[in-house]
This record gives structure tokens, C-alpha cells and sequence, in this order.
């Protein structure tokens, strides 16, 4: 039987096989935090978990060729989101990477939400949650909600023929309902291109 601080977490992250991210905050029934916190130091130091960013702990994963891995922001993002409760939705250049319409992968990621404003220093990369009205986060599609985001973040005047056409492929892919949910809840030259591409699917 484990009889240590160390020994409980490493029983506890055994247990947890799909599991990728960890918290201090998942420890913290096992001893006080400043024991969890020395415990999870000596784990990255024998190589069992990676420490992420402040209080952010992944398993110790190595590739071949890329060395070790590290989780990506979006991985991050999706894991404090869950602990915290919260809802989250991207914005800028990752929401146009998520879609296909950028190659560009950004370092500095913002999401929206309705848990707590915070940066998240992961590495060289930051992880910013902007508090924002319920209203932008009540978008049920898997793709328009992204469309929407990444739409406001290249501009009206901006969207080119090339771009509404790429946009409009892939909404298609949405499912009616959601699609007609969400045109509700962009601003109106956003939904003109929205209902063109549920005209489409009907």
C-alpha cells in the first residue's frame, strides 16, 4: 500500500489511464497543498509527469523524433475548462487554424468564457480566458460557432470570395438545427452568409 504523498499520486495517476492533464487541485484530498505541490515537483524531476505551467502537470510522454511531447493549447484550454466548470469558445487565429482557413499556428491563444479571466503561461505560449456575456458561448454548432469567431476576427470588409466560399463549405457540414440556432446569435452580416449555407442545405 502506498504510505507516501508521492506514492498516492503516482497511484492515483495509474488509475486515471485517459487522463492527460493534471491539477495540484487533484491531489489535494490526498495532503495539504504545499505537500502535493513538492510531490508533483519530485515527479517531473523522475520523469513521470511534465510540468505545463503553474499548477499544470502532463504525463511524460516522448516521441521518436519530436522528443517530448507537450500538450497541446487546446488540450490546456479544454482541461481547465472542464475543472473550472466553465464554458469556452476560440477566437482569432486559432478559430481560423481550427477551420483550415490559416496555417498559422498562434502562440498566444483567447478564448472566451464564463469561468474566470486568467493567463495561462505554457512554455513560450499564452493561454488567455476573456470573461464575455452569455450570449457568446450559447452557440450549439460544432462548425458555425468557430465560423462566427474566426469571421469576426478577419473582418467584414475583409472576406474576400475565396474566404465566404470556404466558409460556406464548411458549413455545410452543420447540422441544420445547430446551423439554425446559431445564425440567431451572429451579427448580421455574419448571418447573411449563415443562411446562405442553410439555403443550401434544404
Amino acid at each position: 500500500m502506498p504510505n507516501s504523498t508521492y506514492d498516492h499520486i503516482v497511484r492515483r495517476i495509474k488509475d486515471y489511464k485517459s487522463q492527460r492533464l493534471f491539477f495540484v487541485d487533484d491531489f489535494i484530498d490526498i495532503a495539504n497543498y504545499k505537500a502535493v505541490s513538492k510531490a508533483l515537483e519530485r515527479l517531473v524531476e523522475d520523469k513521470v509527469l511534465i510540468r505545463v505551467a503553474t499548477g499544470i502537470y502532463a504525463r511524460y510522454k516522448v516521441d521518436p523524433v519530436l522528443s517530448v511531447m507537450l500538450p497541446t493549447t487546446g488540450q490546456i484550454a479544454k482541461a481547465v475548462a472542464k475543472r473550472d466548470h466553465a464554458r469556452i469558445i476560440p477566437t482569432g487565429t486559432y478559430a481560423l487554424n481550427a477551420l483550415g482557413l490559416s496555417t498559422q499556428i498562434p502562440l498566444n491563444v483567447v478564448y472566451l468564457t464564463d469561468g474566470t479571466a486568467r493567463k495561462i503561461k505554457a512554455g513560450n505560449r499564452t493561454i488567455q480566458f476573456k470573461k464575455t456575456t452569455p450570449k457568446n458561448l450559447t452557440a450549439k454548432g460544432k462548425f458555425s460557432s468557430l465560423v462566427i469567431q474566426a469571421l469576426k476576427a478577419i473582418g467584414k470588409d475583409k472576406v474576400n470570395e475565396n474566404v465566404r466560399k470556404k466558409i460556406l463549405e464548411i458549413l455545410r457540414n452543420e447540422k441544420t438545427r445547430e446551423l439554425e440556432h446559431d445564425i440567431r446569435l451572429a451579427p448580421e452580416w455574419i448571418r447573411k452568409i449563415m443562411k446562405e449555407a442553410l439555403s443550401d442545405k434544404k
